[in-house]
């Protein structure tokens, strides 16, 4: 029997490395669904689907020979190195706090990254040394956050983009690693804008970076002389536009940009320093997002979000020819700190994530197109064959003026009679989206027997600028009139039952969620909010200041007009909500404090509903500690159980215990 289970098994991860995925179809009419049969299904743990290892940041070694990552393989999301040519990873640090963001240095000597404290977004800049194993922090500065480090191309500086605590702009900044000092190269930057992403000139010379507003919806590119100081905005615009810096061509005669100028939709274009003329490289009617250039210029990258999928393309230089890489369908996404390619342009680093395959680092041969792993993400003996992919779905938004995308997971073995549970699962964001990529949240309630439906709420981004902008002014508002849309739809199914839906979300999804429960408090059988904010004046209070503007941007001036933020605030209709409910939350989380957490427990308590508050003392606004999510997920699958129970999808036979 255990010879039969671990054959099993090794086909499973045999499947899940060469298997490619069918281009989804777009499903519009709900009937059109089936529930596949499955024998043998294994049945998956909240244990074993949370120790998945979440590969993060990436960074060639100089020399091509090896990749530098992020990963929680050892519980925390420290950093490795591997083999280009895969291998055994070997761990470079050792600590109980989360890091990110690895840049190798061009000398091959030092590897920076960052590094915040208990999760609570205030970063410093660290270096690890290759021939020591040495760890400095280079920044050491607990009340201002720096960011996304980049090497000078001999090494001798790191600029990166730095934040005050008490600031809701980002400045850019130097360090000279050979005297230890950091020296401001942007300053007095307006509170409603900040400056992102500093991109070195080969010759050393210039730094290119991207000024944001806060609000997200405006974006320039900016080139400053490092020597001097001296600034320059090259994509100055009157009205709403967003145009951002991937990197330097050689030669350092024009830039690789990101821009929404042609039709609402965010393409790749290549902006000439010289003339500011821009030569466009995509025209589409889908959100791409630039890549860089391999080291000769011979070749250019970029990615395209479509419906969901995302896709890497490949420019030909010479002959202006694009070829879209053969990946199976799913979020597809470049690698490495400052280029994707190796510094022999021989292979590429990319990403690849897929709802049976989880996020991992591949590495293609660019002569013969072939690909093998650096990484390896599955383990547990989880078979990847077993988990669900979800169907496309799209429907028309109840005021009839958006069309709605959202990812349908059908679960096995179900039978058509109108008395299965679905959950409706919001995404955070509100700029965010829900793409066909592997979450361990949603495997194990599909493998539980619930079916889950994923909507692009107005608001989301991969859609254009349009539907981006939809939920402007209107937060709690259209995109919750999505989401029960969403809930519609899947009640057409004719396998749920309309008295046994759930609703969950995280982030702006757990906001959403409690407007759900409190403002159609008859269409819910249970909810379940990990790290919600309730009000909105509470939020915008103690949150950070940048997120602060992003919000006073969104919702309105709560000087000139108070109304909005009762309104879409759940806390002013708590004594509405009728569905069980569930909680799960920091207790350093600024954006929704504990005490005003318990007062909706309590609120709720007092009007005989039912209501869980699990409060995680040692999280913020999100899970930095894997033990903390694997517990709440317990709690969740506890919850569930109890309120709304699953069918289940069959006996697993190949279950492993």
């Amino acid at each position: 029997m255990k010879a039969t289970i671990l054959l099993m098994l090794l086909v499973c991860a045999f499947l899940g490395v060469t298997a490619f995925a069918q281009a989804p179809t777009i499903v519009t009419t709900p009937s059109q669904l089936a529930s596949p049969r499955k024998d043998d299904l294994q049945n998956f743990t909240v244990e074993r689907l949370f120790t998945t290892r979440l590969i993060g940041g990436s960074s060639w070694a100089p020399d091509g020979k090896q990749v530098a990552f992020i990963a929680n393989i050892s519980g925390r999301n420290n950093l490795w190195v591997v083999p280009a040519t895969g291998g055994w990873p070997v761990q470079l640090t050792v600590s109980d706090q989360r890091q990110a963001s690895p840049a190798w240095s061009p000398n091959g000597k030092w590897i920076a990254y960052t590094s915040d404290k208990d999760g609570n977004g205030q970063w410093d800049v660290f270096v690890v040394s290759l021939a020591t194993a040495e760890v400095l922090n280079l920044s050491n500065t607990p009340a201002i956050s720096e960011e996304s480090p980049a090497w000078s191309p001999d090494s001798r500086y790191l600029a990166w983009q730095a934040k005050p605590q008490t600031s809701s702009t980002y400045e850019i900044e130097l360090f000279d690693m050979l005297f230890r000092r950091r020296r401001a190269l942007t300053s007095n930057t307006p509170k409603d804008f900040g400056n992102f992403h500093p991109v070195w000139s080969h010759d050393g010379k210039w730094i290119a970076y991207t000024q944001i507003r806060a609000d997200r919806r405006e974006a320039s590119v900016h080139v400053l002389e490092v020597a001097t100081g001296k600034d320059a905005n090259l994509t100055p615009h009157d009205s709403e536009r967003w145009d951002a810096v991937a990197a330097w061509s050689p030669g350092d005669k024009k830039l690789l940009i990101t821009s929404d100028a042609l039709k609402g939709f965010r393409n790749v274009a290549l902006l000439d320093l010289a003339s500011k003329q821009v030569e466009w490289l995509t025209r589409n009617d889908a959100d791409s997002k630039a890549g860089g250039f391999s080291s000769s210029g011979g070749y250019i990258t970029w990615t395209t979000n479509i419906n969901g999928n995302q896709e890497i393309f490949l420019n030909d230089v010479s002959n202006k020819r694009t070829e879209q890489l053969k990946l199976p369908p799913g979020l597809n996404r470049l690698g490495g700190s400052d280029a994707a390619f190796s510094r022999d342009e021989l292979r590429l680093l990319y990403y690849r994530d897929g709802p049976q395959a989880p996020n991992g680092l591949w590495v293609m041969n660019l002569a013969s197109r072939e690909s093998q792993p650096v990484t390896h993400a599955l383990v547990g003996g989880i078979c990847g064959e077993d988990m669900v992919e979800p169907r496309l779905v799209q429907f028309p938004s109840r005021d009839g003026k958006l069309t709605i995308s959202a990812w349908v997971y059908v679960p096995y073995n179900q039978i058509k009679n109108g008395q299965v549970p679905a959950v409706v699962f919001l995404h955070d964001g509100p700029q965010a989206q829900a793409t066909n990529s592997f979450n361990p949240a949603i495997q194990f309630l599909v493998n539980q027997g619930y079916f889950v439906i994923v909507p692009n709420y107005r608001g989301s981004t991969g859609y254009g600028k349009q539907f981006r902008d939809a939920n402007r002014s209107d937060p709690g508002g259209g995109d919750l009139q999505d989401v029960l849309a969403a809930a519609d739809w899947i009640v057409k199914t004719g396998y749920v039952d309309p008295k046994k839906l759930i609703v969950v979300g995280s982030g702006y999804g757990a906001y959403l969620t409690m407007m759900a429960v409190s403002r159609s408090p008859e269409t819910w059988g249970a909810g379940i909010a990990l790290f919600p904010f309730v009000d909105w004046s509470t939020a915008v209070r103690n949150e950070d200041p940048l997120q602060r503007e992003y919000d006073r941007a969104l919702l309105g001036d709560p000087g000139a007009n108070q109304a909005p933020w009762q309104d879409r605030s759940p806390i002013s209709f708590l004594d509405r909500i009728k569905a069980p409910l569930l909680l799960l939350a920091g207790g350093a989380d600024p954006r929704c404090p504990k005490q005003e957490l318990q007062q909706v427990a309590d609120a709720v308590r007092k009007n005989s509903g039912k209501i869980q508050l699990k409060i995680y003392e040692d999280e913020g606004n999100g899970f930095a500690h894997l033990a903390n999510e694997i517990d709440a997920w317990k709690h969740v699958a506890g919850f569930l159980k109890f309120n709304v129970p699953a069918p289940g999808c069959g006996q697993a036979a190949c279950e492993v215990q």
